[in-house]
């Protein structure tokens, strides 16, 4: 057995994107998916009938995730987005604070909790699994301005990107007529965090993942 030619029937992505950058109608252009939202806000999609479960507590958290591994109505879904997971984990922490109060435990229970649920979600069998993150602006030694995925907890904003294959920046830029366009960055600045190990994106794609999953998975 060699590596040559593997590929998978799903793919992983996570997307950061600053407020306003359009991370929730990114879930339109998914191929058939259900929606775990912890933010309330899907009015982005509300032209599109596409089913979601609302997420406030990690009970109904981890009834959505037995639903999705377990059910046979999940099977008829081929994608799974999570917008996002910077408010799944600001879910986690509400829990735990509440049964705690020292913060640092609070903060070292929301990192190993996140850390399971994350690989827990991300390796669904046979689906596709898109999670929205908010991006995080900070500056470094030489006083330039970084952007990573958002989390609460410096080590597991930190950690978030190692999860998954596919980390791509959803970035607004405007033109020189003054016209927004959006875009997703899938390959690293170095100020941007964004990467792309399948190796079969280019480093600026279309704002579109049913696109990006069909290049990752060799249909195009």
């Amino acid at each position: 057995m060699t590596t040559k030619g593997y590929a998978s029937d799903s793919v992983k992505i996570l997307v950061h994107g600053q407020s306003g950058a359009g991370k929730t109608t990114l879930i339109g252009s998914l191929p058939t998916p259900v929606v775990i939202s912890a933010e309330g806000g899907l009015l982005a999609l509300a032209d599109l009938e596409i089913p979601y479960l609302n997420i406030t507590n990690m009970t109904e958290l981890m009834e959505a995730f037995e639903w999705l591994s377990q059910s046979k109505e999940a099977a008829q879904f081929q994608s799974v987005a999570i917008d996002s997971i910077s408010e799944i984990a600001e879910v986690v922490l509400n829990t735990e604070k509440k049964l705690t109060k020292d913060p640092r435990q609070a903060y070292g229970a929301l990192q190993e909790q996140m850390t399971d649920l994350i690989r827990a979600f991300r390796d669904l069998p046979s689906k596709h699994v898109y999670m929205s993150a908010k991006t995080e602006k900070a500056t470094d030694e030489n006083g330039r301005i970084l952007y990573s995925p958002s989390m609460p907890g410096n080590k597991l904003g930190q950690m978030l990107p190692y999860f998954f294959d596919e980390v791509l920046a959803l970035r607004v830029e405007r033109d020189s007529d003054g016209n927004n366009h959006r875009g997703l960055m899938c390959d690293s600045d170095g100020l941007w965090t964004a990467k792309d190990r399948s190796g079969k994106l280019s480093p600026w794609e279309d704002a579109d993942l049913g696109l990006i999953i069909r290049k990752i998975t060799g249909e195009l």
